[in-house]
């Protein structure tokens, strides 16, 4: 049941966590306009698509933030109190310490379940068109596929190869695809000099085509120098973009991911990773409200001030953290699942640490 305290420290916390997002995201919407306007006007990006993608662009970034955002205002408004000896009062009244943490937990659980929601469902949605934006717009002629020797496994008996790959297009060069049988023996293979992806007729237009089909110890051999045929796999299936996790829902990536396992993808790390971070937001929120509050409820000589400072800092020491691990993770063989733990195992005993240290 929630008391009169419970309501008063639940309804500051909210109400200062809303205003710190209301302040910070538009700073953070005309910082980036001012960096990418020249590249928008040179583009001649309409204004249309310019405004939702900062739509899209508040719902990303926001996301990735909200943690910050929430640690940052319980440390404003938390040492506020603490300057105005209510946090002395409320203590002194016989309110155990465990007792004055419980709104801020409700309150982190609020913010949780917000991230945990915005994060598996509706940012994957936004980053699609946010995404597409900047490729089109501000990373021209950078690649967002792999182009080149691509080797893709279907299923347990389909592989797929193609020594160059050109996105926009759809289509490859020097196509190559096998199938086995359940003895791994070779049942047939399909070669051609290149594979194009006809939208309009909703066909694959192989050239120089090549099959070949072993019937026992004999080998049938079926050329044609243009086929239009049609094939179970997507032109997609080639090769994904590289921000393809990014835009998936939580049931669509474990689909993907498990997909993406059975072919043998090479950059599997970067999509599990992506899954990963997305159940380590909403921990983070109760890591970092625990530490704000630690380091905040003590009436110190610098007052809110000091109190900010030590904030901002504890943020970009887990930013910090974040990215080296999750850039091991992908590049390096990394575990994605010690790259997330890690910086919150870190975090969680310097918030018990804190937590021990202000009861004291």
């Amino acid at each position: 049941m929630f008391t009169i305290l419970d309501k008063y420290i639940l309804k500051r916390y909210l109400i200062t966590f809303l205003g710190m997002l209301m302040l910070f995201v538009p700073i953070g919407i005309m910082a980036n306009l001012a960096e990418k306007v020249g590249k928008i006007i040179d583009n001649e990006a309409p204004l249309s698509e310019v405004i939702v993608f900062y739509g899209n662009f508040t719902l990303v970034i926001g996301n990735l933030l909200l943690p910050i955002f929430l640690f940052l205002s319980i440390i404003f408004f938390t040492s506020k109190l603490a300057s105005n000896t209510e946090i002395v009062a409320v203590l002194s009244s016989g309110v155990s310490y465990w007792r004055f943490l419980r709104p801020y937990l409700v309150g982190a659980t609020l913010v949780a379940i917000l991230i945990f929601l915005m994060g598996m469902f509706i940012v994957p949605h936004a980053s699609i068109g946010f995404n597409e934006f900047e490729y089109k717009y501000f990373k021209k002629g950078r690649k967002v596929q792999e182009t080149s020797n691509i080797f893709n496994q279907l299923n347990d008996n389909d592989y797929l190869y193609v020594s160059s790959f050109d996105p926009n297009r759809k289509n490859g060069k020097d196509f190559t695809y096998e199938r086995f049988d359940q003895d791994k023996k070779l049942e047939w293979k399909i070669s051609a000099k290149s594979i194009r992806w006809v939208e309009k007729d909703s066909i694959y237009r192989l050239t120089n085509y090549v099959k070949r089909k072993l019937r026992g110890d004999v080998e049938v051999v079926q050329r044609k120098r243009r086929l239009d045929t049609l094939f179970t796999f997507k032109i997609e299936d080639l090769t994904p973009v590289s921000y393809v996790a990014e835009t998936k829902n939580l049931f669509e990536l474990n689909e993907f991911i498990d997909d993406q396992k059975r072919k043998g993808a090479s950059n599997i790390n970067t999509y599990i990773l992506v899954k990963y971070k997305r159940w380590a937001l909403p921990i983070a929120a109760f890591i970092l409200t625990i530490i704000a509050v630690a380091v905040s409820s003590v009436k110190r000589r610098g007052g809110m001030g000091l109190n900010l400072a030590f904030g901002i800092g504890v943020a970009f020491i887990y930013i910090f953290f974040d990215k080296v691990f999750g850039t091991l993770a992908e590049q390096s063989g990394f575990s994605p699942l010690l790259a997330v733990v890690i910086p919150n195992l870190i975090f969680g005993a310097f918030a018990v640490y804190m937590l021990m240290k202000a009861k004291r």
